[in-house]
């Protein structure tokens, strides 16, 4: 009778003990299961994340490199070299911006509130010029929502159009397509800018809005042309202090970093090129926990079942001495005998897996998504916990790291899915039977020292 008879047979006829190896392996399998599915969700989940927040390349002045020599000015760049970067390959979309204070005049009035003291003088409010109004983080995100109109675009860039809230246009009478004079800041330069679209800002007008410390319903949206031609009558060659890169995939960060630097040389000098890492960071942070938390699970289970299933064959070898004593008299050789006790797990193991793949994706995604659903709350909470300090202060003082303010539009991922593919089954499989062949490599060596004539002679 060949050993692969013989297993089949000794499986059947040891009921109890076969059983017992199944749940043993069915408990691994599941465990170890679970901990490859929650991580290939859970990296899923975290490269859509980063497909949607570090895609975004933003240009900004590097704080850490200015003061140098006694000054403390703020670096610009050429539009022109902008647009350079804004054409290479790796990028979507592009967006940059300035600043500048505008005048409403006339029979035009901003909307009541915000801060008691008008910081920015009577009738003055901010103005933003931007090349794409649709990149704006508020919009993007759905904080801001355009009513009517359209979008600011760079085909608007030398047209003098103008993006401004409800409320503003509803005291003033306005609707897309009129058109609404704005001073410059020397009140000398007056421009007249058509309504191009309408938006609506969530936050109520009285609550200063914390950048410019004016109510959120007057701030204005314009074209870099038309807000450029405010600043310094059209006449000097436009600069920008900001610029925001939208790529065509995450993992072409580098690729850009590398040829936008190549691009612009030294007209980067003072900015930084980084991506929204801490939006990131904010983002998984609940995903690496729970990650960790499986990994650690999968990895005790796995040692622990090695240690019970080499328990149960060494076991099963010193109950079936006599009949390896018989085997071996008959000159059965000790390495089928050894390659039938490994059959006899991989049996078990395979049914085990097959098993387990029924129930373990259901049973993973209802585990992992209380899991998450926890780390995600807590995370939340303490994010919401957070409390700017007082206006005018750092809040060093009073314990508090502007640092630490959470990303707008960042929140906790809270949910995964868990799918079952081939390769799972088969890193479950390659993990069976390696602890299935490690548990059967101990009760070998004392398989190799039976002697059949000692055996059948003494019984031992």
């Amino acid at each position: 009778m060949n050993f692969v008879k013989r297993a089949g047979l000794s499986l059947w006829a040891r009921k109890g003990r076969t059983l017992i190896t199944l749940a043993t392996f069915l408990v691994i399998s599941v465990m170890v299961l679970a901990g490859v599915l929650i991580n290939e969700a859970t990296a899923q989940a975290e490269q859509d994340a980063e497909r949607s927040v570090g895609a975004e390349i933003t240009m900004e002045m590097d704080m850490g490199r200015l003061g140098g020599g006694g000054g403390m000015q703020a670096p610009s760049i050429d539009a022109a070299t902008v647009d350079k970067l804004g054409a290479l390959p790796q990028v979507q979309k592009y967006t940059y911006s300035m600043w500048d204070r505008a005048f409403l005049k006339g029979r035009y009035k901003l909307v009541d509130g915000g801060p008691k003291t008008q910081t920015m003088g009577p009738g003055a409010t901010s103005a933003t010029g931007v090349l794409d109004s649709s990149l704006l983080p508020d919009f993007r995100s759905g904080k801001f929502i355009l009513l009517s109109g359209r979008h600011l675009t760079a085909a608007d860039r030398d047209k003098k159009k103008l993006l401004i809230e409800e409320r503003l246009a509803r005291k003033n009478g306005l609707k897309v397509g009129d058109t609404i004079p704005l001073t410059s800041n020397d009140e000398k330069t007056t421009v007249d800018f058509t309504v191009a679209g309408i938006y609506r800002d969530p936050r109520p007008s009285t609550e200063p809005e914390p950048e410019n410390f004016l109510s959120p319903a007057n701030l204005l949206y314009g074209t870099v042309g038309g807000v450029s031609a405010l600043e310094s009558g059209g006449k000097k060659t436009l600069q920008v202090g900001k610029a925001t890169f939208l790529l065509q995939d995450a993992d072409e960060q580098s690729a850009f970093k590398d040829k936008a630097k190549q691009v612009a040389g030294s007209a980067l000098d003072g900015f930084k090129l980084d991506a929204n890492d801490k939006a990131l960071q904010q983002m998984t942070g609940p995903l690496k926990s729970i990650r960790s938390t499986a990994t650690v699970a999968m990895w005790l289970m796995g040692i622990a079942g090695a240690a019970v299933l080499a328990l149960l064959v060494n076991l099963a070898v010193k109950q079936r001495r006599r009949e390896y004593g018989v085997l071996l008299a008959m000159g059965e050789k000790k390495t089928k005998l050894i390659t039938q006790q490994a059959l006899e797990i991989v049996v078990v193991a395979a049914v085990a897996i097959g098993v387990s793949s029924l129930f373990a994706p259901a049973l993973t995604q209802s585990a992992g998504q209380s899991l998450l659903g926890k780390e995600a709350s807590a995370a939340e909470k303490k994010l919401n916990s957070w409390q700017p300090p007082a206006p005018g202060s750092t809040g060093l003082d009073q314990g508090i790291d502007p640092n630490d303010k959470p990303v707008e539009n960042a929140d906790p991922i809270s949910r995964i899915t868990v799918a079952l593919d081939p390769a799972d089954l088969a890193t479950v499989g390659l993990v069976g039977l390696g602890i299935g062949l490690l548990a059967t490599a101990i009760p070998a060596g004392a398989v190799l020292r039976l002697s059949p004539r000692t055996i059948l002679t003494k019984g031992k």
